[in-house]
């Protein structure tokens, strides 16, 4: 995908990997412009804005007690800990400082508030590597189709709901949005970190496309790690070839799918690209949003 010329690349990431201690490399992905686009899960997102703010997560177990845990108000993420007092004052920070940035009835895509997010983090945070604000630094749309689903979610629902705030998330202008990132492409690869929505998000991105311009705009390059299993029937394990049978991934497409914890094997691409690609060159796509919709052009990047 990097060595493909005027490729856009799309990484969609599942899950709590933030907790998993894989931010960091998430965060030098976007910094080195390896990928293009992002579309995660809210829990991702919002773990993110934490520890930008300055919190941590903590190494536990996962045979510790769980009703002790809640007297003490530590939460779990498997062998994850986190102060949930911690958590909560990140909440009202969302509720009463970002959404302050936010106008009312003026309808946002998840794009559109992770951006103004990043920026304020880029002011106001404590910690400068975070996914957020390199996205924002770096001109990296994210889009998180699921926000409600997520403590980002309903923080700004807290502040409709106790603050008399008039904020409209529109998710069908998320659809939109993406979708014309593919339909304007030249060349799309796409890398899935996990499954569920970021993937699914992603893949029809291509049947939209193919929809609207009436040419085949499937995917042409995929990798994939998951852990799920194609025979369970669910898309977090589902096939490319499975993909194919929607237009989602093209008919020649170069694909691969390596079945391992993410955790495992993301540090090990991470660290081959960054052996292979010390200095990487290649046409990185500028997005243009505007009333009209998008332009995309593309520009040299020399790392």
């Amino acid at each position: 995908m990097l060595k493909k010329k005027n490729c856009i690349i799309w990484l969609g990431v599942a899950g709590a990997l933030v907790p998993a201690g894989m931010r960091k490399i998430i965060s030098y992905l976007i910094r080195r412009r390896m990928i293009d686009v992002l579309v995660s899960t809210g829990a991702n997102l919002y773990h993110d804005c934490f520890e930008a703010r300055g919190q941590r997560h903590y190494v536990g177990s996962a045979l510790l007690n769980d009703v002790q845990l809640r007297k003490q108000r530590i939460d779990r993420i498997y062998d994850v800990l986190a102060d949930e007092q911690k958590f909560y004052q990140t909440d009202t920070w969302i509720e009463k400082v970002f959404c302050s940035y936010l106008l009312d009835n003026r309808p946002y895509s998840s794009r559109e508030i992770l951006h103004l997010l990043g920026k304020i983090l880029e002011e106001k945070g404590r910690e400068k590597e975070s996914i957020l604000i390199d996205a924002y630094k770096s001109h990296v749309p994210i889009f998180c189709p699921a926000l409600a689903d997520s403590a980002l979610g309903f923080s700004i629902m807290f502040a409709n709901r106790r603050r008399g705030r008039r904020i409209v998330l529109d998710n069908l202008k998320d659809v939109d949005e993406s979708s014309r990132i593919t339909e304007k492409a030249r060349m799309t690869g796409v890398v899935y970190l996990g499954g569920g929505v970021p993937k699914n998000f992603i893949q029809q991105t291509a049947v939209i496309a193919s929809y609207q311009t009436r040419h085949d705009k499937s995917h042409s390059l995929a990798a994939q790690v998951t852990m799920d299993m194609p025979v369970w029937g669910g898309l977090s394990g589902c096939t490319f070839e499975e993909a194919q049978s929607w237009g989602k991934i093209g008919r020649n497409a170069r694909t691969a799918t390596c079945y391992a914890d993410i955790t495992i094997a993301l540090p090990i691409v991470a660290r081959a690209l960054a052996e292979r690609f010390k200095r990487l060159r290649r046409n990185i796509p500028v997005f243009g949003w505007d009333t009209q919709g998008l332009a995309i052009s593309y520009e040299r990047l020399r790392l």
